[in-house]
């Protein structure tokens, strides 16, 4: 089974979900982030905690790292951690504090060879995060456009020594509608880094259609905070 990353999107400590990134479509998570860690942690498909400080990839500066700390604590799963970071010294500053792997967007979308840099001084642990809408990237927290095309992106960093590619088509975000499924076998197909799919993911029959399409991991954000999605995962 492919590997099932929950997400936990926090503003002001508290775990939400926006839709299409939209700030103002703020909707508080049923769970606490506490609470929705002591249930992921049930399951074997799941094998790491995604947590993303929404302020932070507004704001491009972390606020939530003194509260990820204490989330870390409580459960043996590794973490990721995106959200504002765009410093060595930040990247840094969350592996001391136990963060397993942090994920680069705006500065590694307009910077890609500082990227490449702070791969290659923590290869593997460093994760891209490409947010577009269908394939046009956007950054700081999906408010912008670039003009960059997904796929001509990729080609820049294919060499790099990341720990894999985060796809999020911002169009199927927080719908659960399904993922773009299409567009995400064809970067699967395109690159030789691992791609991890997030957006619109709603049930174990998308994880199954992801995985046949080359997919290494899903990132899964409303839907596992409903208990038909765990049905038939262990």
């Amino acid at each position: 089974m492919i590997e099932v990353w929950p997400a936990i999107d926090l503003i002001d400590s508290t775990s939400v979900r926006l839709t299409e990134g939209d700030y103002e479509t703020k909707e508080a998570m049923s769970r606490t982030a506490e609470e929705a860690i002591e249930f992921y942690s049930r399951y074997n498909c799941v094998t790491r905690i995604h947590v993303i400080d929404l302020i932070a990839a507004k704001q491009q500066t972390p606020l939530e790292t003194n509260y990820i700390e204490q989330l870390v604590g409580l459960t043996q799963l590794p973490f990721e951690v995106g959200g504002g970071i765009r410093t060595l010294e930040t990247i840094e500053t969350y592996f001391d504090k136990g963060i397993q792997n942090v994920i680069i967007g705006t500065k590694g979308i307009q910077d890609p060879e500082w990227l490449k840099t702070v791969a290659e001084k923590y290869p593997g642990r460093i994760y891209i995060s490409v947010d577009a809408y269908i394939d046009e990237i956007k950054v700081n927290g999906w408010l912008e456009d670039t003009g960059l095309n997904l796929f001509d992106y990729v080609q820049q960093i294919d060499s790099a020594p990341l720990g894999g590619i985060i796809y999020t088509d911002i169009s199927k975000d927080g719908k659960l509608e399904g993922p773009n499924f299409e567009l995400t076998a064809k970067l699967a197909a395109s690159t030789k880094l691992p791609v991890i799919a997030s957006g619109g993911i709603r049930s174990k029959e998308d994880l199954e259609r992801l995985e046949k399409a080359g997919v290494a991991a899903a990132i899964v954000g409303k839907a596992a905070n409903t208990q038909s999605f765990w049905e038939g995962l262990s």
